[in-house]
């Protein structure tokens, strides 16, 4: 069959007789039946094969053994030798480049090729993907935003990371604290920080904890709490916090308006010497330096270590607080013949402290096996401290710790508010509270810390006064305790503080004085062993 097709209505020759317009009808009919039929195969097999109808620059067209080229040099029917359509060395479907020949309602009417017999052919363009394609990538795409939201969740949901809340400021403004694998080498340490943007400045593992901690600086000026949360996505490092910062307990003394060492007749200490002045109890003290060689601390300390490695020189608070628990010459301290161990984590200045070296001198009097430890400092809530203090408890430490001076009005001040820690607040010589002593229902008992004599370096005295002091009172009532009865835990030693105390204040426990003005008579009495036991507690002299 021969012929011509136009796209363009106007150029279609006009029959020359009416002989041929049936035939011409017939032939039309019989192409658009032809090239309906080839499209129609063409459109099933392009879709059950997923890659669309074939498309180029040249047109459009079919080729499958032979089949249709449309529109550049004709069209060929199947077989490769019908009829072509002008310009049928166009692109070849199925599976050329996404091209389709639709046709539409109407079909191919008797004056060519097109739709209805009016108007151009119309060649609509398919999209490069399928319903069902675009389907699947979506939900592709769902499913990565869903893991990528997981991933976010597990990284956010990590324990260890723990920013400073928010207000809070008792910490150093420009580094952080990392907790590390145990056995992290330095130079690995040195890359988690190139990473993050920080320098190491120290790596410390702590042994009664089995806690690795690396201190860094940030060293672009970026907060605390944005370099802790940026650091939770890294697997290598378990935990962050803040380096936080804390100040030791001591307030302006007045000049004495009684006798300067009234503690001893309010706690019943020269009676309970009678019987204990401690026996050789060690009592870390975590504070300044202290000042051994003053005549009234002869002998007390049995070892000392520095956590800060800088060059120092005796301290007042280290040194007074020491001899409130020990003094032995001018001054009687409440446990005279305890031994002390010496631990420096705060500046000669009298400046403030930090967790890390507050975690090495705590560290290294759990490794000397304190019996006691006083902390007469306070600072912000700090996990690895905590952490710490836990596992002291569990080796049988007796902790205790100064309550704070910050007023009535402050938040409770750790490490005094964790549950393992006895917490102290401070009465005067006619056991009124002192006015600036923190308040809260974890405060256990009270004890004198108003203008008591004390001694300070190069020996000398000092008035001193503060929650510190009245810490370092409990601290060597505590001390007598544990030599009256070695068999006695942290536990036992609380119970027997709070259960013997003189209730002051409003009846019974209460957030001001705790349980009462602990009494040292009262509390030996009470731990008392039984007497089968009385050969392994024998009171020893003081040195």
């Amino acid at each position: 069959m021969s012929g011509k097709f136009y796209s363009d209505k106007s150029r279609i020759p006009r029959a020359h007789s009416a002989k041929s317009a049936p035939r011409r009808r017939l032939r039309g009919a019989l192409v658009a039946i032809a090239v309906g039929a080839i499209t129609l195969s063409a459109m099933v097999e392009s879709y059950a094969q997923r890659g669309g109808f074939g498309m180029s620059r040249g047109g459009f067209g079919m080729s499958r053994g032979g089949g249709m080229n449309m529109p550049s040099t004709g069209m060929r029917l199947p077989g490769g030798e019908g009829a072509r359509l002008p310009g049928g060395g166009g692109p070849r479907f199925p599976g050329g480049g996404g091209g389709v020949l639709m046709i539409p309602p109407g079909g191919f009417g008797p004056g060519g090729f097109r739709p209805g017999g009016r108007g151009p052919m119309v060649v609509y363009e398919d999209d490069d993907e399928g319903p069902r394609q675009r389907r699947v990538k979506r939900g592709e795409k769902k499913q990565k935003q869903q893991q990528a939201k997981q991933k976010q969740n597990r990284v956010a949901g990590r324990g260890g990371f723990n920013p400073p809340p928010r207000g809070e400021q008792r910490f150093v403004q420009d580094e952080v604290l990392l907790n590390v694998a145990s056995g992290t080498s330095a130079p690995a340490i040195d890359a988690i920080a190139r990473r993050h943007r920080l320098t190491r400045l120290d790596l410390q593992h702590f042994e009664m904890t089995q806690r690795s901690l690396a201190r860094l600086r940030i060293n672009d000026g970026r907060p605390v709490a944005t370099v802790i949360r940026s650091l939770q996505a890294d697997a290598r490092i378990l935990g962050a916090q803040p380096n936080y910062r804390y100040a030791l307990q001591q307030a302006a003394a007045s000049p004495p308006a009684g006798p300067t060492q009234y503690s001893l007749a309010k706690m019943q200490l020269p009676q309970a010497h009678a019987i204990t002045t401690g026996g050789g109890t060690l009592v870390a003290v975590v504070d300044s330096m202290i000042d051994a060689g003053h005549p009234d601390l002869q002998g007390v300390v049995a070892a000392a270590f520095d956590a800060t490695g800088t060059a120092d020189k005796p301290h007042s608070h280290g040194t007074g607080i020491a001899g409130v628990i020990a003094a032995h010459g001018k001054l009687t301290g409440v446990a005279p013949a305890v031994r002390i161990l010496a631990v420096r984590a705060f500046p000669g200045s009298g400046g403030e402290g930090n967790s890390m070296n507050v975690l090495k001198g705590l560290d290294w009097s759990g490794k000397q096996n304190a019996a006691i430890i006083n902390m007469s400092f306070t600072g912000a809530p700090d996990e690895e401290v905590h952490v710490m203090l836990k596992s002291l408890r569990t080796h049988r430490a007796v902790l205790i710790a100064a309550a704070g001076n910050a007023g009535p009005a402050s938040r409770p001040l750790y490490p005094a508010a964790y549950p393992e820690v006895i917490a102290v607040t401070a009465t005067d010589i006619e056991d009124k509270l002192f006015k600036m002593a923190n308040r809260g229902t974890h405060i256990a008992v009270a004890a004198p810390g108003v203008d008591l004599l004390a001694a300070a370096p190069n020996g000398g005295y000092q008035m001193a006064t503060g929650t510190s002091f009245a810490a370092a009172q409990v601290s060597g009532v505590a001390a007598l305790i544990l030599d009256r009865n070695r068999k006695l835990d942290a536990a036992a030693v609380r119970r027997i503080l709070m259960s013997t105390a003189r209730d002051l204040g409003p009846s019974g426990h209460d957030d001001q004085f705790g349980s009462g003005l602990v009494d040292a008579l009262g509390a030996i009495t009470q731990a008392a062993p039984a007497s089968s036991d009385v050969s392994d507690s024998a009171p020893a002299a003081p040195n």
